[in-house]
């Protein structure tokens, strides 16, 4: 029986390597214990499978193909004893041509069949005009007489290895979400570990961008998976003794009868040189080939904004119009009322308070906003209600209810769930914007809560769902439809989506057309979170610093003018009723903030295209970005302190000249064979590249 495998195994090697479409197949006994070895891939990346369908990854933009994986069991499945089934004996492979959305390419097909009498096929596509990104489809099928439990797959498992020579040293970006609003991209020390798993890590966070990716200074992987719609898988990344590991992995019960079939998600493995910038903009052009884009953005998302936050709940109507005029004389254009207005989240009455006349008072401050010649935009928090509300005495119904019955907690407001899956809760939110920016006049929506990022699966029966996870799978859809709503009153409307310093859920991404930095907790979120959001939704995105006061020493302009983002401030003036935690505009803060403000729009890097492949934000020091806008390369350099050289990345023939446009000073010339500088400054320096 061995001889004849192993003949077997022979004709199908050499068929392989003379047929039209495959890639080149061969012995590699170093790497493949004395196995054959299968290999496959495209002008940046190869697999190899061995004879039991266990993979490495190769890269193949050096001189020669070098390994930075190791042969790895990485597709494989677990069944209800906890066991994972990692090892299937190679039994045929096939290869053909393939078009579609994403353009033409080659499909390889590999099959093996377990001891436990379970085949599994790893279909493996490359495309054309994706080098480096491969997508991964598994199928699982029992050939077995006795029906098996599975409770686990997992996909692209692999542990990137210590380049050659150089000390172990992983960053990573993690697009879940979590409680503590940790960063999103972070150095791996020893030790660490995050789940990243896609559904609800506290009781209202959730949600995230299903993707990974860790790198070193010559390489870096990524995992992801590509459907339309949200699902709960994980997508665990760990700190090992040999290395970085990740890999996209989904749990939940499932019974595969005899001769029945199980397939996992399209997932994909991308192989990228740089930081996590050049994966996560692949993962962004493959979805919006799928259909999952974020809209182009109109003019009205980048012009510079004044928030009413300054004041708190505690803003009265003569505060903020006192405010307005201001504001307008600085350069701003954008007049956010905040959260204070309503009498709670739910029933979304007027404070009669500080609207004793009810909807005219409302009516009344819009038309103030616009006579200072600003533009009016609201905060609402759609799917939390207050326990008390009128809303929950008469429509109880809407609640998003937990396999026990009980209603699911938003923390943060004290308040519950809606079901975002549910037509009254999407009736309702529809009649509440049309009335914000129909009747009220307002121009914009600024949506906020971490709660809107991802919900629980939700068991209540008059919702009839087919499937609890309706109520997460569907939450894209509600966000749909309050963005078309918005756009159907008014075609510029601006629509922020703000879930409150934790990741953004991507595929809430087409129904929204300006970004924030969601309360960051440091100028380094404001930078790293540009560089994500920018990849994932287009170079020229609408991603906004949020309030310059959030970053380091409230004042930190370069954090935001300097990476392309929007410029954002709840200064208060002339007064401020908050002896503590003022953020009144002073005489000297005011030259600042003038300052700031004419840069931004004297620029207007925010609309520029950002070059986030030119830098990486983990091992380059300082820390760099750069936008180029109108034939001129602009670029932002960080650290503490620094009195050395940089490099001036990305320019295109010929001299160019180099100015510091904040203190407008030259620092001399440069070209593409000759571009480093010496500089000393300190936290930042921002340079305009212009050609001379």
């Amino acid at each position: 029986m061995k001889r004849a495998h192993d003949e077997r195994r022979r004709t199908l090697l050499q068929w392989l390597a003379g047929t039209a479409v495959a890639s080149t197949v061969g012995s590699a006994a170093a790497a493949g214990n004395g196995r054959d070895v299968a290999r496959i891939g495209d002008a940046a990346m190869a697999l190899e499978f061995d004879g039991e369908l266990r993979c490495r990854l190769l890269s193949k933009r050096g001189a020669r193909a070098t390994a930075v994986t190791a042969f790895a069991s990485s597709e494989r499945l677990r069944l209800a004893n906890g066991r994972w089934i990692e090892r299937f004996a190679m039994s045929g492979q096939a290869a053909d041509r393939v078009d579609g959305p994403h353009g033409p390419g080659l499909r390889h097909r590999f099959t093996g069949v377990a001891p436990d009498g379970i085949e599994k096929t790893v279909a493996v596509t490359f495309h054309d005009r994706h080098p480096g990104f491969a997508i991964i489809r598994v199928s699982y099928r029992n050939l077995g007489s006795k029906p098996l439990d599975i409770t686990a797959w997992a996909n692209s498992a692999h542990t990137l290895r210590p380049a050659a020579g150089r000390k172990p040293e992983f960053w990573t970006f993690s697009g879940a979400t979590h409680q503590d609003r940790r960063d999103w991209v972070l150095p791996m020390a020893p030790g660490f570990e995050q789940r990243n798993f896609m559904g609800m890590n506290a009781s209202d966070y959730g949600g995230g961008t299903p993707a990974v990716d860790v790198w070193q200074r010559d390489c870096g992987v990524a995992v992801g998976h590509l459907d339309t719609v949200p699902r709960l898988v994980a997508l665990p990344v760990r700190a090992t003794a040999g290395g970085a590991s990740l890999a996209v992995e989904f749990e939940g019960a499932a019974t595969l009868a005899p001769g029945g079939t199980l397939d996992t998600l399209d997932t994909f493995l991308a192989l990228h040189t740089g930081d996590y910038f050049a994966a996560l903009d692949r993962y962004r052009q493959v979805m919006a080939e799928r259909g999952v884009r974020a809209p182009d953005a109109p003019p009205e998302c980048y012009e510079p904004i004044w928030c009413a936050w300054g004041y708190e709940r505690d803003f009265t109507i003569p505060l903020m119009v006192g405010t307005l005029q201001k504001a307008k004389e600085l350069g701003l254009e954008w007049a956010v009322l905040d959260d204070g207005w309503q009498n709670n989240e739910g029933d979304w009455k007027l404070d009669t308070k500080k609207f004793p006349k009810g909807e005219a008072d409302m009516r009344g401050l819009v038309g103030a906003v616009k006579e200072a010649g600003l533009k009016a935009r609201l905060w609402i928090t759609p799917l939390a209600a207050d326990p008390g509300t009128d809303l929950l005495h008469e429509h109880a119904d809407m609640l998003l209810l937990d396999k026990d019955g009980a209603p699911q907690l938003i923390s943060w407001w004290n308040s519950l769930y809606l079901c975002p899956a549910y037509e009254p809760t999407i009736e309702m939110t529809r009649a509440f914007v049309r009335k914000i920016l129909g009747e009220w006049g307002y121009a914009g929506l600024k949506i906020d809560g971490q709660h809107l990022n991802g919900v629980a699966p939700c068991y209540n029966p008059a919702h009839k769902h087919a499937r609890p996870e309706e109520s997460f799978e569907k939450l894209q859809d509600f966000w749909k439809m309050v963005y078309d709503t918005a756009r159907e009153v008014n075609p510029h409307a601006v629509v922020e989506l703000c879930p409150c310093g934790t990741a953004y859920a991507f595929h809430n991404f087409p129904y929204m057309n300006q970004a924030p930095a969601s309360d960051p907790l440091s100028s380094w979120q404001v930078r790293h979170k540009g560089k994500t959001l920018k990849a994932l939704m287009g170079p020229s995105a609408a991603y906004a610093g949020d309030h310059v006061e959030l970053s380091d020493g409230g004042e930190d302009f370069a954090s935001t003018v300097g990476i392309g983002a929007v410029l954002s401030t709840k200064f208060t003036w002339p007064v401020d009723p908050k002896p503590k935690d003022s953020f009144l505009l002073t005489p000297e803060r005011e030259a600042k903030w003038r300052k700031w403000i004419g840069i931004y729009r004297d620029k207007m890097l925010a609309n520029g295209v950002y070059r986030g492949e030119l830098y990486d934000i983990g091992f380059d020091k300082p820390e760099a970005h750069v936008v180029e806008k109108d034939g001129r390369l602009y670029f932002a350099f960080f650290a503490p302190r620094w009195d050395g050289p940089v490099e001036i990345r990305g320019l295109g023939p010929g001299r160019y000249r180099l100015r510091d446009y904040v203190d407008e000073r030259e620092l001399g010339q440069v070209q593409s064979g000759a571009n480093r500088i010496t500089v000393r400054f300190e936290h930042a320096l921002l340079l305009e590249a212009v050609p001379a």
